[in-house]
Order: structure tokens, then C-alpha cells, then sequence
């Protein structure tokens, strides 16, 4: 598994970098991939069927300035920014057999996280369908989503470490679908940090998945960006 850690200047080529990886393991044969990276500004990302008019503070987003953007995965809509570590995987659907089924792929992922997670000192634990969370209160910190190839998955994760949590109250309106253990908590509630080292956990993560040593993007990497 190839290791990539690079946050590009903007939102969209964030996004778009972790499609790139998806095409190029369908597309080239390129294999397995794992990302870390943050976006050192504020944006709002919907899932691929999100509704921007349903899901958005769109007054708030439109006052500040905040980009509203789509991602190729499903799931819902998130705020993203500084304090935000995000986890990208690419996995093989031939390799690991416990992706086939969308449900079970999300728990056996999310066990090797919750590892990496404990050996950086956070202890987590899985909440259907696709949340983590921390504590006696059940407070979630981590969100994942996933777009589904032929022969690969792309696993969307994100790890709230230093985030501004007041910022998910002002952008992003109640879920419609929300999961049973939320007990109906607004944002600032239900949703938490956790005190975690990024490094270590990213040292761990990769440890879990055998991701090899640090990689910079490839110039087909940053070719097929430039083209997206």
C-alpha cells in the first residue's frame, strides 16, 4: 500500500486528489493507497446525493463565504477546516473479502482505526452505520463514507482533534437521518474532539494497514489533479 500525506492549497483539489487515487487503482493498476490530509480553510461537503437546500445554513455559508461542495462518496454532510485529519483508504476488494458487504466493511475498517486510535491514546468504539465515538456520553468524532468500484473502495474518515465545534452549529442544519444513538443532541452536544497527537495516530494507522514509507504525489498523480 502506497502512503500519501499532502493537503493541497484548496478544497477542491483535496477532494478531487482522492479520486485520482481511486481512478488510477481501477483505471492503471496503481493498487492500494492510503492519505492523510486537512484543509487549512473552512468548506462545507455534502455527499454525493446531499442536498445543499436540505443539509445547509446556506444564509451563514453565504455570509462568510464558505464553499458548499460535493464528494464522490455517499454519506452526510460534514464542515471541514483546520483541526480536521482526514483518512483516505483505497482497498483492494479481491485482497480483503470483508469489503464486499457495505455494512461489514464499514466495522472491519473502523476496528483497525479504533486500534490505531488506542495506541495513540483515544479510546473509541463503532457506532453503526459509520460513526466513532469516545466516552460514557457516546460523542461522536469521526464520520466515513464510501464510493464503491468494481474493484476498489474508496473510504472517506475524518478525525476531530482541534476542530471548532460552534462552527457545525452556524453551517449545517439537524440531519434528517440520524443514527438512534444521537438521542436527537444538537451538533454541539453530539459531536466531540478527542486529544489526540496526529502524527502518532498516523504512524499507527499506517502501521495497521502496511502502508509503505512516505510517499511524494507521482507527476501522473498531479497530472490526472490538474485534469479533474
Amino acid at each position: 500500500m502506497q502512503l500519501r500525506d499532502i493537503s493541497f492549497p484548496t478544497p477542491e483539489e483535496n477532494i478531487a486528489f482522492d479520486d485520482v487515487l481511486l481512478s488510477l487503482a481501477e483505471k492503471h493498476d496503481a493498487g492500494e493507497y492510503l492519505r492523510f490530509w486537512e484543509s487549512s480553510k473552512i468548506f462545507i461537503v455534502l455527499g454525493r446525493i446531499g442536498r445543499a437546500e436540505i443539509d445547509v445554513n446556506t444564509i451563514h455559508t453565504q455570509q462568510d463565504g464558505i464553499p458548499v461542495l460535493w464528494r464522490s462518496s455517499g454519506g452526510g454532510t460534514v464542515v471541514q477546516g483546520p483541526g480536521c485529519l482526514n483518512y483516505t483508504l483505497i482497498l483492494s476488494k479481491q485482497k480483503y473479502p470483508q469489503l464486499h458487504d457495505l455494512r461489514k466493511s464499514y466495522e472491519w475498517i473502523s476496528t483497525r482505526v479504533i486500534e490505531a486510535l488506542r495506541q495513540a491514546g483515544v479510546e473509541a468504539y463503532f457506532r453503526p452505520t459509520s460513526d466513532l465515538a469516545t466516552g460514557q456520553g457516546e460523542k461522536k468524532f469521526s464520520g466515513n463514507a464510501q464510493r464503491r468500484g468494481k474493484n476498489y473502495i474508496l473510504h472517506h474518515g475524518t478525525i476531530l482533534y482541534n476542530f471548532d465545534i460552534s462552527l457545525i452549529s452556524r453551517y449545517l442544519k439537524m440531519p434528517q437521518d440520524i443514527p438512534e444513538y444521537r438521542q436527537n443532541r444538537p451538533h454541539t452536544d453530539f459531536v466531540t474532539n478527542v486529544p489526540i497527537n496526529p502524527l502518532v495516530f498516523k504512524d499507527h494507522l499506517a502501521q495497521s494497514f502496511h502502508a509503505s514509507a512516505l510517499q511524494s504525489p507521482s507527476p501522473q498523480e498531479l497530472s490526472l489533479l490538474r485534469n479533474f
